[in-house]
Protein backbone atom coordinates (compact mmCIF):
# COMPACT_ATOMS: atom_id res chain seq x y z
CA UNK A 1 0.00 0.00 0.00
CA UNK A 2 2.44 2.66 0.89
CA UNK A 3 4.81 1.51 -2.72
CA UNK A 4 1.25 2.29 -4.37
CA UNK A 5 0.76 5.32 -2.48
CA UNK A 6 4.35 6.65 -3.61
CA UNK A 7 3.85 5.52 -7.32
CA UNK A 8 1.15 7.77 -7.30
CA UNK A 9 2.81 10.73 -5.90
CA UNK A 10 5.40 10.63 -7.95
CA UNK A 11 3.03 9.87 -10.97
CA UNK A 12 1.22 13.00 -9.75
CA UNK A 13 4.56 15.31 -9.58
CA UNK A 14 5.81 13.74 -13.03
CA UNK A 15 2.41 15.17 -14.50
CA UNK A 16 2.68 18.51 -12.79
CA UNK A 17 6.10 18.96 -13.95
CA UNK A 18 7.08 19.86 -17.86
CA UNK A 19 3.49 21.32 -18.54
CA UNK A 20 4.39 22.59 -21.95
CA UNK A 21 5.42 19.21 -23.14
CA UNK A 22 3.06 17.14 -21.56
CA UNK A 23 0.46 20.20 -22.88
CA UNK A 24 1.50 19.75 -26.71
CA UNK A 25 0.92 15.76 -25.98
CA UNK A 26 -2.14 16.33 -24.50
CA UNK A 27 -3.30 18.46 -27.43
CA UNK A 28 -2.69 15.80 -30.20
CA UNK A 29 -3.92 13.57 -28.02
CA UNK A 30 -7.18 15.64 -27.61
CA UNK A 31 -7.35 16.68 -31.30
CA UNK A 32 -7.45 13.38 -32.51
CA UNK A 33 -9.66 11.91 -30.30
CA UNK A 34 -12.13 14.47 -31.23
CA UNK A 35 -11.85 13.61 -35.33
CA UNK A 36 -12.45 9.90 -34.27
CA UNK A 37 -15.09 10.42 -32.19
CA UNK A 38 -16.87 13.02 -34.54
CA UNK A 39 -15.98 10.29 -37.19
CA UNK A 40 -16.96 7.14 -35.21
CA UNK A 41 -20.41 8.70 -34.06
CA UNK A 42 -20.69 9.84 -38.09
CA UNK A 43 -20.93 6.33 -38.95
CA UNK A 44 -22.96 4.61 -36.25
CA UNK A 45 -26.02 7.03 -36.61
CA UNK A 46 -25.59 8.06 -40.26
CA UNK A 47 -25.49 4.20 -40.99
CA UNK A 48 -29.20 4.11 -39.23
CA UNK A 49 -30.27 6.96 -41.12
CA UNK A 50 -29.28 6.26 -44.08
CA UNK A 51 -31.09 2.71 -43.77
CA UNK A 52 -34.15 4.72 -42.78
CA UNK A 53 -34.08 6.77 -46.26
CA UNK A 54 -33.71 3.78 -48.23
CA UNK A 55 -36.65 2.08 -46.94
CA UNK A 56 -38.70 5.01 -48.20
CA UNK A 57 -37.19 4.49 -51.72
CA UNK A 58 -39.97 1.58 -52.06
CA UNK A 59 -39.81 -2.09 -51.31
CA UNK A 60 -36.34 -3.87 -51.21
CA UNK A 61 -38.36 -7.61 -51.26
CA UNK A 62 -40.96 -8.94 -53.48
CA UNK A 63 -43.03 -11.57 -53.12
CA UNK A 64 -44.74 -13.24 -55.91
CA UNK A 65 -45.58 -16.65 -57.65
CA UNK A 66 -43.17 -18.76 -59.54
CA UNK A 67 -42.72 -17.52 -63.44
CA UNK A 68 -44.53 -19.53 -65.38
CA UNK A 69 -44.92 -17.50 -68.70
CA UNK A 70 -48.23 -15.78 -67.41
CA UNK A 71 -48.71 -12.56 -66.53
CA UNK A 72 -52.23 -13.70 -64.49
CA UNK A 73 -50.37 -15.56 -61.55
CA UNK A 74 -52.19 -15.21 -58.70
CA UNK A 75 -51.84 -16.24 -54.97
CA UNK A 76 -53.72 -16.35 -52.17
CA UNK A 77 -53.90 -13.54 -49.97
CA UNK A 78 -53.55 -15.61 -46.56
CA UNK A 79 -49.95 -15.01 -47.71
CA UNK A 80 -50.40 -11.92 -45.58
CA UNK A 81 -51.00 -13.72 -42.50
CA UNK A 82 -48.38 -16.20 -42.86
CA UNK A 83 -45.33 -12.78 -43.65
CA UNK A 84 -47.04 -11.42 -40.28
CA UNK A 85 -46.45 -14.78 -38.27
CA UNK A 86 -42.89 -14.44 -38.85
CA UNK A 87 -42.53 -11.83 -36.24
CA UNK A 88 -39.30 -10.15 -38.01
CA UNK A 89 -39.03 -6.93 -36.57
CA UNK A 90 -37.25 -5.26 -39.41
CA UNK A 91 -40.26 -5.68 -41.54
CA UNK A 92 -41.24 -1.95 -41.75
CA UNK A 93 -44.17 -1.86 -44.16
CA UNK A 94 -45.94 -4.89 -46.44
CA UNK A 95 -48.00 -3.80 -49.26
CA UNK A 96 -49.83 -6.77 -51.68
CA UNK A 97 -51.03 -5.52 -55.14
CA UNK A 98 -53.38 -7.14 -57.57
CA UNK A 99 -53.46 -5.80 -61.00
CA UNK A 100 -56.33 -6.33 -63.56
CA UNK A 101 -57.07 -5.03 -66.96
CA UNK A 102 -60.19 -2.98 -67.09
CA UNK A 103 -61.56 -0.02 -69.32
CA UNK A 104 -62.34 3.55 -68.75
CA UNK A 105 -64.68 4.45 -71.74
CA UNK A 106 -63.22 2.68 -74.46
CA UNK A 107 -59.54 3.23 -73.35
CA UNK A 108 -58.03 -0.26 -71.77
CA UNK A 109 -55.97 0.47 -68.52
CA UNK A 110 -54.43 -0.91 -65.71
CA UNK A 111 -56.42 -1.36 -62.34
CA UNK A 112 -53.67 -1.91 -59.32
CA UNK A 113 -55.30 -2.59 -55.83
CA UNK A 114 -53.39 -2.21 -52.82
CA UNK A 115 -53.35 -1.31 -49.22
CA UNK A 116 -52.38 2.72 -49.14
CA UNK A 117 -50.88 3.13 -45.66
CA UNK A 118 -48.78 0.88 -46.25
CA UNK A 119 -47.78 1.99 -49.86
CA UNK A 120 -47.21 5.46 -48.21
CA UNK A 121 -44.50 4.07 -45.14
CA UNK A 122 -42.59 2.59 -48.63
CA UNK A 123 -43.04 5.64 -51.19
CA UNK A 124 -42.38 8.62 -49.19
CA UNK A 125 -40.84 10.08 -52.27
CA UNK A 126 -44.03 9.68 -54.45
CA UNK A 127 -44.65 13.44 -55.85
CA UNK A 128 -48.40 13.68 -55.01
CA UNK A 129 -50.45 16.30 -56.89
CA UNK A 130 -53.81 16.84 -55.17
CA UNK A 131 -54.78 14.67 -51.97
CA UNK A 132 -53.55 11.40 -50.91
CA UNK A 133 -55.30 8.71 -50.12
CA UNK A 134 -53.65 7.28 -46.80
CA UNK A 135 -56.71 4.70 -45.29
CA UNK A 136 -56.79 1.01 -46.88
CA UNK A 137 -60.69 1.10 -46.15
CA UNK A 138 -61.44 4.33 -48.51
CA UNK A 139 -63.58 2.65 -51.31
CA UNK A 140 -64.42 5.40 -53.35
CA UNK A 141 -61.07 7.31 -54.02
CA UNK A 142 -58.46 6.32 -56.55
CA UNK A 143 -54.97 8.05 -56.96
CA UNK A 144 -54.02 8.14 -61.13
CA UNK A 145 -50.64 7.59 -62.47
CA UNK A 146 -49.67 11.08 -64.09
CA UNK A 147 -49.16 9.34 -67.84
CA UNK A 148 -52.52 7.57 -67.44
CA UNK A 149 -53.87 10.96 -66.23
CA UNK A 150 -52.87 12.63 -69.27
CA UNK A 151 -53.91 10.16 -71.78
CA UNK A 152 -56.89 9.61 -69.78
CA UNK A 153 -57.69 12.97 -69.40
CA UNK A 154 -58.06 13.15 -65.89
CA UNK A 155 -57.46 15.30 -63.38
CA UNK A 156 -58.39 15.85 -59.12
CA UNK A 157 -61.89 15.20 -58.45
CA UNK A 158 -62.49 13.42 -61.78
CA UNK A 159 -65.10 10.83 -61.68
CA UNK A 160 -64.13 7.40 -63.00
CA UNK A 161 -66.35 4.86 -64.44
CA UNK A 162 -64.43 1.33 -64.97
CA UNK A 163 -66.12 -1.70 -66.43
CA UNK A 164 -64.22 -4.83 -66.78
CA UNK A 165 -67.30 -7.24 -68.65
CA UNK A 166 -70.33 -7.58 -66.72
CA UNK A 167 -68.73 -5.61 -63.52
CA UNK A 168 -68.05 -1.75 -62.31
CA UNK A 169 -66.29 0.37 -60.75
CA UNK A 170 -66.98 4.10 -59.28
CA UNK A 171 -64.27 6.27 -58.33
CA UNK A 172 -63.18 9.46 -57.88
CA UNK A 173 -59.49 11.04 -58.45
CA UNK A 174 -57.96 12.14 -55.26
CA UNK A 175 -55.07 13.20 -56.88
CA UNK A 176 -52.59 12.45 -59.45
CA UNK A 177 -49.42 10.81 -58.28
CA UNK A 178 -45.84 10.86 -60.15
CA UNK A 179 -43.33 7.99 -59.10
CA UNK A 180 -41.18 7.54 -62.51
CA UNK A 181 -42.47 3.96 -62.24
CA UNK A 182 -44.57 1.70 -63.38
CA UNK A 183 -47.64 3.31 -61.21
CA UNK A 184 -47.56 5.98 -63.38
CA UNK A 185 -49.70 4.36 -66.24
CA UNK A 186 -51.87 2.77 -63.75
CA UNK A 187 -54.86 3.70 -61.08
CA UNK A 188 -54.54 3.04 -57.94
CA UNK A 189 -56.84 1.96 -55.15
CA UNK A 190 -58.60 -0.34 -52.68
CA UNK A 191 -57.36 -3.96 -52.69
CA UNK A 192 -60.36 -4.86 -51.43
CA UNK A 193 -62.49 -2.79 -54.41
CA UNK A 194 -60.08 -4.44 -56.43
CA UNK A 195 -60.64 -8.13 -55.75
CA UNK A 196 -64.88 -7.43 -55.90
CA UNK A 197 -64.94 -5.68 -59.45
CA UNK A 198 -62.52 -8.46 -60.89
CA UNK A 199 -64.65 -11.48 -58.95
CA UNK A 200 -60.81 -12.61 -57.52
CA UNK A 201 -61.94 -12.43 -53.85
CA UNK A 202 -58.86 -13.30 -51.56
CA UNK A 203 -56.08 -13.29 -54.26
CA UNK A 204 -53.18 -10.70 -55.08
CA UNK A 205 -50.52 -10.17 -57.59
CA UNK A 206 -47.27 -10.05 -55.39
CA UNK A 207 -46.56 -8.67 -51.99
CA UNK A 208 -44.25 -6.09 -51.55
CA UNK A 209 -42.03 -5.57 -48.20
CA UNK A 210 -39.58 -2.41 -46.96
CA UNK A 211 -37.09 -4.11 -45.01
CA UNK A 212 -34.82 -2.22 -42.74
CA UNK A 213 -31.44 -2.94 -42.14
CA UNK A 214 -28.19 -3.08 -43.41
CA UNK A 215 -27.61 -5.36 -46.94
CA UNK A 216 -26.62 -8.60 -45.00
CA UNK A 217 -29.68 -8.13 -42.69
CA UNK A 218 -32.24 -7.61 -45.39
CA UNK A 219 -30.97 -11.12 -47.02
CA UNK A 220 -31.27 -12.72 -43.82
CA UNK A 221 -34.90 -11.04 -43.61
CA UNK A 222 -35.33 -12.67 -47.13
CA UNK A 223 -34.12 -15.97 -46.64
CA UNK A 224 -36.28 -16.35 -43.38
CA UNK A 225 -39.66 -15.53 -44.97
CA UNK A 226 -38.48 -16.99 -48.69
CA UNK A 227 -38.26 -20.55 -45.93
CA UNK A 228 -41.62 -19.80 -44.77
CA UNK A 229 -43.57 -19.53 -48.19
CA UNK A 230 -41.38 -22.02 -50.10
CA UNK A 231 -44.36 -22.09 -52.73
CA UNK A 232 -43.31 -18.52 -53.69
CA UNK A 233 -40.81 -16.76 -55.02
CA UNK A 234 -39.10 -14.46 -52.51
CA UNK A 235 -36.19 -11.94 -54.08
CA UNK A 236 -35.03 -9.03 -52.63
CA UNK A 237 -34.27 -5.66 -54.92
CA UNK A 238 -30.88 -6.17 -56.62
CA UNK A 239 -30.58 -2.48 -57.61
CA UNK A 240 -31.68 -0.87 -53.52
CA UNK A 241 -29.49 -3.34 -51.79
CA UNK A 242 -26.18 -3.37 -53.97
CA UNK A 243 -26.72 0.85 -54.17
CA UNK A 244 -27.27 0.41 -50.40
CA UNK A 245 -24.45 -1.67 -49.62
CA UNK A 246 -22.21 0.49 -51.87
CA UNK A 247 -22.92 3.56 -49.88
CA UNK A 248 -22.49 1.88 -46.80
CA UNK A 249 -18.87 0.13 -47.56
CA UNK A 250 -18.10 3.38 -49.17
CA UNK A 251 -18.58 5.84 -46.63
CA UNK A 252 -17.22 2.98 -43.86
CA UNK A 253 -13.86 2.88 -45.93
CA UNK A 254 -13.69 6.39 -46.06
CA UNK A 255 -14.31 6.83 -42.06
CA UNK A 256 -11.82 3.91 -41.17
CA UNK A 257 -8.58 5.17 -43.32
CA UNK A 258 -9.34 9.02 -42.12
CA UNK A 259 -9.64 7.30 -38.72
CA UNK A 260 -6.23 5.37 -39.23
CA UNK A 261 -4.58 8.37 -40.98
CA UNK A 262 -5.67 11.01 -37.66
CA UNK A 263 -4.33 8.33 -35.23
CA UNK A 264 -1.56 8.12 -37.08
CA UNK A 265 -0.04 11.99 -36.81
CA UNK A 266 -1.62 12.08 -33.51
CA UNK A 267 0.65 9.32 -32.43
CA UNK A 268 3.70 11.70 -34.51
CA UNK A 269 2.81 14.49 -32.39
CA UNK A 270 2.92 12.43 -29.05
CA UNK A 271 6.49 10.95 -30.29
CA UNK A 272 7.80 14.38 -30.71
CA UNK A 273 6.85 15.74 -27.31
CA UNK A 274 7.95 12.34 -25.29
CA UNK A 275 11.33 12.45 -27.70
CA UNK A 276 12.10 15.90 -26.31
CA UNK A 277 10.61 14.91 -22.30
CA UNK A 278 13.12 12.17 -22.41
CA UNK A 279 16.23 14.22 -23.09
CA UNK A 280 15.02 16.57 -19.88
CA UNK A 281 14.34 13.19 -17.81
CA UNK A 282 17.80 11.90 -18.12
CA UNK A 283 18.82 13.14 -15.11
CA UNK A 284 15.88 12.39 -12.93
CA UNK A 285 16.14 9.04 -14.14
CA UNK A 286 19.43 8.46 -13.44
CA UNK A 287 18.62 9.79 -9.87
CA UNK A 288 15.84 7.47 -9.34
CA UNK A 289 17.89 4.27 -10.63
CA UNK A 290 21.02 5.75 -8.24
CA UNK A 291 18.53 5.30 -5.39
CA UNK A 292 17.60 1.86 -6.14
CA UNK A 293 14.44 1.71 -8.61
CA UNK A 294 14.34 -0.38 -10.37
CA UNK A 295 14.15 0.20 -14.71
CA UNK A 296 10.48 -1.66 -14.81
CA UNK A 297 9.41 0.36 -12.22
CA UNK A 298 10.87 3.24 -13.51
CA UNK A 299 9.00 2.31 -17.09
CA UNK A 300 5.35 1.72 -15.69
CA UNK A 301 5.65 5.34 -14.14
CA UNK A 302 6.17 6.75 -17.55
CA UNK A 303 3.85 4.08 -19.38
CA UNK A 304 1.30 5.28 -16.70
CA UNK A 305 1.75 9.17 -17.34
CA UNK A 306 1.05 8.68 -21.11
CA UNK A 307 -1.86 6.27 -20.27
CA UNK A 308 -3.52 8.92 -17.65
CA UNK A 309 -2.71 11.66 -20.60
CA UNK A 310 -4.20 9.44 -23.24
CA UNK A 311 -7.41 8.61 -20.65
CA UNK A 312 -8.06 12.32 -19.92
CA UNK A 313 -7.32 13.28 -23.87
CA UNK A 314 -9.85 10.49 -24.94
CA UNK A 315 -12.61 11.54 -22.49
CA UNK A 316 -12.09 15.75 -23.41
CA UNK A 317 -11.89 14.45 -27.25
CA UNK A 318 -14.99 12.46 -27.45
CA UNK A 319 -17.11 15.55 -25.45
CA UNK A 320 -15.72 17.60 -28.61
CA UNK A 321 -16.46 14.70 -31.09
CA UNK A 322 -19.93 15.07 -30.12
CA UNK A 323 -20.15 18.69 -31.17
CA UNK A 324 -17.89 18.10 -34.37
CA UNK A 325 -20.52 15.04 -35.24
CA UNK A 326 -23.53 17.20 -35.02
CA UNK A 327 -21.96 20.12 -36.79
CA UNK A 328 -20.95 17.82 -39.94
CA UNK A 329 -24.57 15.60 -39.80
CA UNK A 330 -26.09 19.19 -40.15
CA UNK A 331 -23.64 21.11 -42.82
CA UNK A 332 -22.89 17.71 -44.68
CA UNK A 333 -25.60 14.97 -44.43
CA UNK A 334 -28.69 17.32 -43.61
CA UNK A 335 -29.71 15.32 -40.49
CA UNK A 336 -29.05 15.72 -36.36
CA UNK A 337 -26.43 13.12 -35.56
CA UNK A 338 -26.98 11.34 -31.65
CA UNK A 339 -24.20 11.07 -29.44
CA UNK A 340 -23.73 7.01 -29.43
CA UNK A 341 -22.13 6.33 -26.11
CA UNK A 342 -20.96 3.15 -26.76
CA UNK A 343 -17.86 5.24 -28.99
CA UNK A 344 -16.41 6.58 -25.59
CA UNK A 345 -14.58 3.19 -24.37
CA UNK A 346 -13.45 3.00 -27.99
CA UNK A 347 -11.86 6.41 -28.09
CA UNK A 348 -10.80 5.90 -25.08
CA UNK A 349 -8.94 3.16 -25.87
CA UNK A 350 -7.90 4.31 -29.04
CA UNK A 351 -6.31 7.35 -27.29
CA UNK A 352 -4.71 5.67 -24.52
CA UNK A 353 -3.19 3.10 -27.28
CA UNK A 354 -1.94 5.92 -29.04
CA UNK A 355 -0.44 7.54 -26.03
CA UNK A 356 1.79 4.27 -25.13
CA UNK A 357 2.86 4.14 -28.89
CA UNK A 358 3.84 7.48 -28.61
CA UNK A 359 5.77 7.45 -25.31
CA UNK A 360 8.49 5.01 -27.60
CA UNK A 361 11.26 7.82 -26.51
CA UNK A 362 10.76 7.29 -22.42
CA UNK A 363 11.62 3.70 -22.38
CA UNK A 364 14.85 4.62 -23.62
CA UNK A 365 15.44 6.11 -20.75
CA UNK A 366 15.61 2.31 -19.15
CA UNK A 367 19.34 2.78 -20.69
CA UNK A 368 20.81 5.67 -18.52
CA UNK A 369 23.11 4.82 -16.50
CA UNK A 370 23.56 6.51 -12.88
CA UNK A 371 27.24 7.05 -12.41
CA UNK A 372 27.12 9.40 -16.03
CA UNK A 373 23.86 11.17 -14.71
CA UNK A 374 26.09 11.95 -11.45
CA UNK A 375 28.95 12.71 -12.78
CA UNK A 376 27.05 15.45 -14.43
CA UNK A 377 27.99 13.92 -18.46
Amino acid sequence: MASRSMFLRILWKLLGASRGRLAVALIALTSGAAVCSALLNVNLDAERKLTQEFRTLGANVVIAPPSSGSEAALTDAAVLDRISSVHLARIAATAPYLYVAANLGSQPVILAGTWFDQVSKMNSWWKLDGGAVTSREDREHCLVGVTAARQLGLSTGSPVQLRSGERNLSLTVAGIVTTGGAEDNQILTNLDSVQTFAGLAGRVSLVQLSVSGTPPEIVEVTRKVAESLPELDVRPVRQIAAAEGTILGKIRGMIFWTIALILVLSMLGVLASMAALAMERRRDVGLMKALGGTVPRIMRLFLAEAGALGAVGGLVGFLLGVVLARWIGERIFGVVISARFEVLPITILLTVGVALAGSFPLRLLGRVRPAEILRGE
